[in-house]
C-alpha cells in the first residue's frame, strides 16, 4: 500500500479548532465548483490551474463532483479507516509533503499548527504496518502527485518489489 500525504482518521480531532470552522466554507466552494463546472465558470474566472495537465485532470465536472462527495463523507470514511486497525506486515510506504511547504490554502496563523499535527499523523500512519516506512517528498506540497510524480512512482515500485519478495 502507498499512502500519498494521506488523511489520518483522527485529524478532525487533532487539527486546530479554527480549521473546523472553515470546513463549511470549503464545502460551499466545492459545491459551487460542482454546479458551475459544466458551464465553464471556474475556468472563466481563473479558478483552474494554469498548467494544462493539472487543469485537465482537476478542472472538470467529475473531479468537482468527487470533491463534494469526499468532503461530505469524510467523517464516515475516517470511522471506517480507524476500524481497520493494524495492517500487520503489509508493505507500506507513506509519502509525505515537505514540511517546508505547508498548505497555502490556510491562513498563516493556522498553517504551522496544522502542519505540525499533520507531520505527526503522517509518522503514525507509517506505523500501521511493521514494514511501514515514511518518506518526505522534498520540494512538494500536499499534492505530491503533481509536484513530485517521480516520488510517487518510486514508492509504488518499492512497495511492489517488497511485496513480490515477501515470504508467504
Amino acid at each position: 500500500m502507498v499512502l500519498v500525504d494521506a488523511s489520518h482518521p483522527d485529524q478532525e480531532n487533532r487539527f486546530p479548532a479554527a480549521l473546523k470552522n472553515m470546513e463549511g466554507t470549503w464545502l460551499r466552494e466545492a459545491e459551487f465548483l460542482e454546479f458551475t463546472m459544466p458551464l465553464g465558470v471556474p475556468r472563466l474566472i481563473g479558478l483552474c490551474d494554469p498548467d494544462p495537465v493539472i487543469r485537465a485532470a482537476e478542472c472538470n465536472f467529475h473531479t468537482a463532483r468527487e470533491a463534494v462527495v469526499e468532503d461530505k463523507s469524510f467523517d464516515e470514511s475516517a470511522r471506517q479507516t480507524a476500524a481497520t486497525g493494524s495492517l500487520g506486515d503489509m508493505p507500506l510506504a507513506v509519502l509525505s509533503h515537505d514540511p517546508g511547504k505547508p498548505s497555502s490554502e490556510l491562513p498563516p496563523d493556522l498553517a504551522k499548527p496544522t502542519n505540525d499535527a499533520w507531520e505527526k499523523m503522517q509518522e503514525e500512519l507509517a506505523h500501521l504496518s511493521t514494514r511501514g516506512t515514511q518518506q518526505i517528498a522534498s520540494n512538494s506540497a500536499h499534492y505530491i502527485q503533481d509536484d513530485r510524480p517521480d516520488a510517487v512512482i518510486d514508492a509504488i515500485h518499492r512497495v511492489v518489489d517488497e511485496a513480490r519478495t515477501a515470504h508467504p
